[in-house]
């Protein structure tokens, strides 16, 4: 067998033993909390032992990131979340309402995913100083995105005033709005995503500068 298959085959076994502990990490925190759940209880979901979970992908705040960063873009894959479809989608419109209505389509994905883990997130952050800089590393990457849209509607529409849609933008992709209508009240996804379209086109395509 050629080393370069054998080394192959092993990287493979390696992504698939982290992808189950991550996946068995990722539910257990949302349905035990952060602080229940642990390396042994994760282990056993995943059929693995406690020294496997380690190594493949670190202590508990290491799970918790690799968890959140697999739920963000839905796989493993090494691609960030700039390079995905739904961004490219987005960048290809050549009309403003059209990318807002793109975008929106993204953040929703993203949030359906996202949801419960950006709970537990937000529930430990205030007593685990490793989850606060997740945390913290989630809202920056969040307010990047945001001014990257934020940009690309200013050159689709120059009345667009960027430094306050970026702040427009990141505040409607924060979660908040979908935890209160879709988990709390109920919305049908489908609904919540026509609001969030009317709302992002009335504020973004709207916006000027503060001040």
């Amino acid at each position: 067998m050629p080393r370069e298959y054998r080394s192959a085959l092993r990287d493979e076994r390696t992504r698939t033993t982290r992808r189950a502990v991550v996946a068995a990490a990722a539910a257990q925190f949302v349905r035990d909390g952060y602080a229940a759940t642990t390396l042994d209880s994760v282990a056993a979901a995943a059929g693995v032992s406690r020294r496997t979970v380690v190594n493949a992908a670190g202590g508990k705040p290491a799970l918790l990131s690799l968890a959140w960063d697999h739920t963000l873009v839905g796989d493993d894959e090494p691609v960030p979340m700039a390079d995905r479809p739904a961004v490219a989608r987005i960048l290809a419109c050549t009309d403003a309402p059209a990318a807002v209505a793109a975008w929106v389509d993204m953040v929703v994905e993203v949030q359906v995913r996202a949801a419960p883990l950006a709970a537990v997130i937000e529930a430990a952050a205030d007593v685990d100083p490793d989850v606060a800089a997740l945390r913290d590393r989630a809202e920056t990457e969040r307010l990047a995105g945001a001014r990257a849209f934020a940009a690309h509607l200013a050159a689709l529409d120059a009345g667009v005033d960027p430094a306050t849609a970026a702040d427009l933008a990141w505040t409607l992709n924060d979660g908040t709005s979908y935890r209160r209508l879709v988990v709390l009240r109920g919305w049908p996804v489908g609904s919540y995503r026509d609001w969030l379209v009317r709302a992002a086109r009335c504020s973004l395509l709207t916006s000027r500068r503060t001040s």
